[in-house]
């Protein structure tokens, strides 16, 4: 399982957590996980589905397949490749 820490809380922020963590009986480092995997839950409770991310994006652009993010880093790349021959003397 992964760590995460979090510098620069405010005060106001930890003791919020600290009071909300007393009242539901947990840990404050509990009840952060209780709140982040809340906040990271899709309506309807589901956890986020990138498949249906990558379906409405692909409905954004009809017609045109999707395309991989290596391909487009090597595509960018050969790009900026082209620009600094041309640039040469």
């Amino acid at each position: 399982m992964a760590s995460l820490n979090i510098r620069n809380l405010p005060e106001p922020v930890r003791a919020g957590l600290r009071l909300r963590a007393a009242r539901r009986g947990r840990s404050m480092e509990a009840e952060a996980r209780s709140i982040l995997a809340e906040a990271v839950q899709g309506d309807g409770g589901q956890c986020f589905d990138p498949k249906s991310l990558q379906d409405f994006i692909a409905g954004l652009f009809p017609g045109k397949p999707p395309r991989l993010t290596q391909e487009l880093i090597r595509e960018r790349r050969r790009e900026a490749r082209r620009a600094l021959g041309k640039a040469k003397p």
